[in-house]
């Protein structure tokens, strides 16, 4: 059985809950507690070293640590529906907004977030080394989070999905990033008519939790 090691709390591995229930994927599910550090201890290291959420361990015992990995091994796995793309070039527009979504987006929430909050505090990057909140770089991510919010609306003008006029990946990571930048006190507004229509229809799916 596959098993998704999970923080109901937390951004990245909620990118791999939605992707497990849009492929209808049966597993097993055990939450870690971010908060209490729990990532941190011995035991949760012995399952990911890197000390981050997602973990998925595979059917065949390896473990995959990362979103990336994770929709690749689901996606060859389970290819129905397809989530990365059929035909060459949604394959390359969908990996080009993904990396949009994640850079541009997470990436942004992230910085302002973590470089911020005095709950991260000696903590501003994941993983297992302890860094140094830098205030500048939490304003220089407040500025990307608008840009990337004005970005996305343009982008969804006239469209149901963020690429290759299917749902994808990327609008799963895109769910993600806009509720995360909650955090950064950033929500999508009256200025943002394309971007709220879209999410909107991404809840109706029924699987975003």
């Amino acid at each position: 059985m596959i098993t998704l090691y999970d923080c109901a709390t937390a951004p990245s591995p909620r990118r791999a809950r939605i992707l497990l229930a849009e492929k209808r994927v049966p597993h097993e599910t055990v939450q870690v507690d971010l908060r209490s550090g729990e990532q941190l201890g011995e035991a949760f290291r012995r399952i990911n070293p890197q000390c981050t959420v997602p973990a998925l361990v595979t059917d065949e015992g390896p473990v995959l640590t990362d979103n990336a990995a994770i929709a690749a091994y689901l996606e060859a796995r389970f290819p129905e529906p397809p989530l990365l793309g059929r035909t060459a070039l949604d394959k390359a527009e969908i990996a080009g907004w993904q990396w949009r979504v994640e850079f541009e987006g997470l990436a942004a929430i992230a910085e302002a977030f973590r470089n911020s909050s005095p709950a991260m505090a000696g903590r501003a990057l994941t993983g297992p080394v302890d860094y140094a909140q830098i205030p500048e770089l939490a304003q220089r991510g407040l500025a990307r989070v608008q840009r990337f919010f004005t970005a996305l609306d343009e982008r969804l003008a006239g469209r149901d999905f963020i690429a290759a006029e299917q749902f994808s990946v990327v609008d799963i990571t895109a769910v993600v990033a806009v509720d995360f930048a909650r955090v950064v006190k950033i929500k999508p507004g009256d200025e943002h008519p394309h971007l709220r229509r879209w999410r909107e229809a991404m809840q109706a799916r029924g699987t975003m939790g």
